[in-house]
C-alpha cells in the first residue's frame, strides 16, 4: 500500500542551471520594495522594472519568454512552459500581497479618520446645552402651512 502512494507522489521541479539563475533573479527584484511591478493579463505580459539597479525583466506568458534588461544588454529567451508558469506565479502574489498592503493601508486610515469624526461629533454635541439641543430637533420637525402655492410641473 505504501509503495502505491510512492507511484503517484509527484517529483518536484528540477529547473536547469539557468533557470535557476532567472528565477532567483526575478525573486531578489520581487522581494525589493523599489521595483515596480505592472501587467496586460489579457496580454499575458508582465513587467517588473527596478530604476535604482537600472534592471528590467519583461515575461511574455503565452509566448514564454522572459526577457532581461540591464543598461548595457538585453537577452531574451523561450522557457520551458511550467517554469514561466512558475515565474509568473511568483510575480502574482508578490503583485497580490503588495495589493493587500495597499488595500489595509487605505482601510486603516478610513477607520482612524471615522473614529475622529465620530469623536468631534461627541465633542460637540456635549458642548451644546441640553435643552437648547431638544429645541434644534423641536424646530427642524416644524413645518410651515403653505396657502394657495401652486406647483408647476
Amino acid at each position: 500500500m505504501i509503495f502505491m502512494f510512492k507511484l503517484f507522489k509527484k517529483k518536484p521541479r528540477v529547473y536547469s542551471k539557468i533557470e535557476n539563475h532567472i528565477f532567483g533573479i526575478i525573486t531578489e527584484l520581487l522581494k525589493v520594495g523599489s521595483t515596480d511591478i505592472n501587467c496586460d493579463e489579457l496580454g499575458g505580459k508582465y513587467y517588473l522594472s527596478n530604476e535604482e539597479q537600472h534592471f528590467k525583466v519583461t515575461i511574455l506568458g503565452h509566448d514564454n519568454v522572459i526577457r532581461l534588461t540591464n543598461t548595457r544588454d538585453s537577452v531574451a529567451e523561450k522557457y520551458d512552459k511550467i517554469f514561466v508558469e512558475d515565474v509568473l506565479k511568483a510575480v502574482k502574489e508578490e503583485k497580490h500581497r503588495r495589493m493587500e498592503v495597499v488595500y489595509d493601508s487605505i482601510t486603516n486610515s478610513i477607520e482612524k479618520m471615522a473614529e475622529r469624526l465620530h469623536n468631534t461629533l461627541i465633542e460637540s454635541n456635549s458642548s451644546v446645552d441640553p435643552n437648547e439641543q431638544e429645541n434644534q430637533i423641536v424646530r427642524r420637525l416644524e413645518t410651515k402651512h403653505v396657502k394657495n402655492k401652486k406647483v408647476n410641473y
